[in-house]
């Protein structure tokens, strides 16, 4: 080659491309990081308009997010290390309100988006389809609102969705079908409709799919058989039907199948343990199954935990159970199994080899026979363990007794006899006891006393007798006590109504108790209910039985009662039914029962009863007053068929009037000048001394129902941070306060409400201290609709409470908020500082009686507060021999478990 022409080629192409290679230089090397500089500048203004769609921040978690921190160190924020992008935002349980800014969307390169347990709410922006390399998704328990968004599905890459616990509705989209790559799936709690999708066959690395507590019908499509990886289908509380695909018992990964309260039916296949080799938890109660229990279920998983078929149309006998060695939970009760044979109960002694067994229900089936010796055996853990309403014979044994960790033990509804083993004595951490509607005989004082736990016993329609013990005053937590139908005689022990815990049933009618009803029973401030009818009680009804303020259901029937109506009963506001017939009362219907508002059902019949008939309340129906027997009564609605009253029994009935009248100025009179005497003895006491009293509830700030309504934006969803058995806790505003408070609302329509709020107020206005929630204020109103209305306001508790902090309510327990050490002893000397000013610093003892982790609040330097006072006894004398003492309220105490049955506890 000639060198010349080669260099001069050389030069010529140095001439031409020179420039460009120059101009290469220029574009692709400094304005590199021009080019990331722009994109970092894409992600931070759009955190900054996430931030601004923000409308509560209490505990400042966004604070760090300003210009004088890199993005990359912003709280929550995580960066990819090379090229400096956001990849996750992680602020779970970061007590977030607001609306979810479409600007997320811009945020190209996010990978994790967790906003699970805030308040987020409006709609899920379409933007987010535009997150192209986004794998998780947790929104998890916010309030959401509209249809899952469907641009979603461009989210190709996405592995893990979970939108549990908002308000979504519509359909699940089909445009999902496109997730190929997703593996979990969690819609559960929501208000979605419409079936479950066929495509969801095609998301062929499904692991765990959980509709529950939908509305979701039709049936299971076949397509789910495709899933051969699926560990988890939970799809309960809906309105599925149809019978259950014999393909999915051979998805032989599944581990967790819960399909109760459904309509399904048909019956399940033979060998469903074999083709389910890892099967640890099955639920499909509530549906409509029928045929008989698998024989496989002998040789189910070793780990195999849970099984719940309650409540469906099984039938035959339950097979030997004794190598499920993981059982905890066996739940058969309400189907038709057994025969009424001496074979139905032999299954029992197989449960011996499950150790770990906690709890046992066989209720509400044909089960027959004896109950065998061998139930002594049966797991020294088990807690719970339902009989119930079976057709069982003979004694029950006293192996039974062995049995010392139950907590509730429900044998009602047989056909046991004689009389109960002594080893019931052994039965210390007994809560509920039912025994009733059996052949049962004896007495029951060889045991009762030792039930020092106990707050539900019923033996009622037995065939006990002697004297009802003593002892049982021993039972200081009993809520509800039935000893009806038996054969019980003697007087009433005084020691029932110092079981100041009584609050929903005392009942001892039909038996063959005499004496009078003992003016004790003014001491059961919180009871609902008091039954003493046929028996022989004698005397008059004391005037103590106004003080059981509570009260709703009076029975006093079939007995021999005599004297007047006691005036005390115009305190029973609350009262419902009355029935004082079939005894000797004398003496008018007092004017003051027309006043009792809730008053349905009045029955005097067969008494001496005369007089006027009143005519307003429950007297203007006919069909709720029954006065029958009483020849002297007179007046009333023209419906009751009575005589006119004549003019001499009216002047007669005047004359009494007023001189009850006089006696009552005179009384009166008297009482206030000796008041009037005693106020200024106290005035000149206590003038030298100088004294700091806590405010009272009179003199802390009044609030009226429109204050509340504004500051809670009209008690909006959005606003509201709790809901429980008498009302609905909203986070607002108030002029008054300068912080965020929160506003107990009551739901007087709820049994029971009136009483909660009195309780609260009365337990709560004049104790002070630091770890005790601090009521701001109160409000008796009415609403716009001039309806009554009682709210409560209390401090703001930013943490929530202890419950939420300890089991949250996740699918990933390596997400959930973990106390430290600190923290929870912290937490421990907070309470046991309040419970030791309640119980030794008070001037009256006060008892909380529902201290559990729901109740205790933690404040934003996580600060315990006790809370909720709803069932608090206030013990006016501490160490006095009376031990008067009063429950503020006759709310029950939470139950950690009770059957359906006993739901109203």
């Amino acid at each position: 080659m000639n060198p010349f022409s080669f260099f001069s080629h050389m030069a010529i192409l140095l001439y031409l491309y020179l420039p460009l290679f120059t101009l290469n230089l220029l574009c692709f090397g400094p304005n590199k990081t021009v080019s990331v500089k722009l994109a970092n500048q894409t992600d931070h203004l759009a955190l900054l308009k996430f931030k601004e769609s923000i409308s509560s921040d209490p505990y400042r978690t966004l604070e760090s997010w300003n210009s004088s921190i890199h993005l990359c160190k912003w709280h929550g924020i995580t960066c990819n290390p090379m090229h400096g992008r956001v990849i996750g935002l992680n602020l779970e349980g970061s007590h977030l309100h607001g609306s979810l800014s479409p600007h997320v969307g811009n945020l190209t390169f996010l990978i994790n988006l967790n906003l699970q347990n805030n308040s987020f709410f409006g709609e899920i922006p379409q933007e987010l389809g535009q997150l192209l390399q986004l794998q998780q998704l947790y929104l998890t328990n916010n309030s959401f609102v509209g249809e899952i968004p469907t641009n979603l599905t461009h989210c190709s890459n996405l592995k893990d969705l979970d939108l549990q616990g908002n308000n979504l509705i519509g359909k699940i989209p089909i445009e999902m079908s496109s997730l190929k790559k997703l593996q979990t799936m969690v819609i559960k709690k929501n208000k979605l409709t419409g079936r479950i999708p066929s495509f969801i066959g095609n998301l062929s690395y499904l692991t765990v799919f959980s509709c529950d507590y939908n509305n979701l019908e039709g049936d299971i499509p076949q397509e789910i058989c495709q899933l051969q990886n699926l560990t988890i289908l939970h799809a309960s509380e809906n309105n599925l039907s149809g019978m259950i695909p014999s393909c999915l018992y051979n998805i032989s990964s599944l581990t967790k199948l819960s399909i109760a309260v459904n309509k399904f039916h048909g019956s399940l296949p033979h060998n469903m343990f074999y083709t389910l080799p890892n099967i640890q938890f099955i639920s499909i109660a509530g549906n409509q199954f029928s045929g008989t229990i698998p024989t496989s279920i002998i040789n189910a998983s070793s780990s195999f935990a849970y099984f719940e078929m309650s409540k469906n149309h099984f039938v035959g006998q339950v097979p030997n159970l004794g190598r499920l060695k993981e059982l905890q939970y066996l739940n058969l009760e309400i189907n038709n199994l057994g025969d009424n044979s001496t074979k139905d109960l032999e299954f029992l002694k197989s449960l011996t080899n499950c150790t770990k067994l906690r709890e046992l229900s066989i209720g509400s089936n044909n089960f027959g026979g004896i109950l065998p010796n061998s139930i002594g055996n049966l797991s020294m853990n088990l807690n719970f363990l339902f009989l119930d309403d079976n057709m069982i014979s003979g004694q029950i044994p006293s192996e039974l007794g062995h049995l010392v960790g139950l907590t509730l033990l429900s044998m009602e509804l047989n056909n046991f006899e004689q009389v109960i083993p002594a080893t019931f004595g052994k039965f210390q951490n007994m809560r509920v006891l039912t025994l009733g509607g059996n052949k049962l005989s004896g007495d029951i004082s060889s045991f009762i006393g030792n039930l020092s736990q106990l707050y539900y016993l019923d033996v009622g329609v037995n065939m006990f007798e002697g004297n009802i013990p003593p002892t049982i005053g021993n039972c200081q937590n009993l809520q509800y006590l039935d000893l009806s139908q038996n054969k019980f005689s003697g007087t009433i022990p005084i020691e029932i109504f110092y079981l100041f815990s009584l609050s929903n049933l005392l009942k001892l009618s039909q038996n063959s108790l005499s004496g009078s009803l003992p003016r004790e029973v003014g001491n059961l401030k919180n009871i609902d209910w008091i039954d003493v009818s046929e028996n022989h009680l004698s005397g008059d009804i004391p005037e103590t039985i106004g003080d059981c303020l509570s009260l709703e259901y009076l029975n006093l029937q079939g007995n021999s009662f005599q004297g007047i109506i006691p005036s005390s009963l115009a305190s029973l506001k609350g009262l419902r039914g009355l029935d004082l017939s079939r005894n000797h009362l004398s003496g008018p219907i007092p004017k003051y029962l027309q006043n009792i508002s809730f008053l349905e059902y009045f029955n005097v019949s067969f008494n001496m009863l005369e007089g006027e008939v009143p005519i307003n309340g429950v007297f203007q129906n006919a069909t709720q007053v029954a006065i029958t027997g009483n020849n002297k009564l007179c007046g009333g609605i023209l419906e009751l068929h009575l005589a006119p009253c004549s003019i001499k029994s009216m002047k007669h009935a005047k004359s009494h009037h007023f001189r009850l009248i006089a006696v009552i100025v005179s009384l009166v009179s008297f009482l206030l000048i000796l008041s009037l005497i005693i106020t200024i003895y106290w005035i000149r006491k206590r003038k030298q001394k100088q004294s700091f009293d806590s405010p009272t509830i009179n003199q802390l700030a009044k609030v009226s129902y429109q204050d509340l309504h504004r500051g809670t934006d009209g008690f909006s969803d959005t606003n509201l941070i709790g809901s429980g058995s008498f009302g609905s806790v909203y986070k607002g505003n108030l002029v008054s306060e300068d912080n965020v408070v929160a506003i107990k609302v009551l739901n007087l329509q709820k049994k029971g409400a009136n009483k909660s709020f009195i309780a609260e107020c009365n337990a709560l206005k004049n104790i002070r201290h630091r770890n005790l929630v601090k009521i701001l204020t109160c409000c008796s109103s009415t609403d716009y609709k001039g309806q009554e209305f009682k709210a409560l306001v209390f401090d703001y508790m930013k943490n929530g409470s202890l419950e939420q902090w300890l089991h949250p309510e996740i699918l990933d327990a390596e997400h959930a908020t973990i106390l430290d050490l600190g923290q929870r002893l912290n937490i421990i000397m907070d309470v046991a500082s309040a419970l030791h000013y309640l119980h030794h610093e008070c001037e009256q003892l006060v008892l909380h009686c529902d201290l559990k982790p729901s109740n205790v609040l933690l404040d934003d330097d996580m600060v315990a507060h006790v809370s909720d006072f709803g069932i608090a006894k206030l013990v006016s004398a501490i160490g006095t021999t009376s031990h008067k003492n009063s429950s503020t309220s006759g709310i029950k105490g939470t139950v950690g478990y009770a059957p359906p049955a006993l739901e109203f506890l």
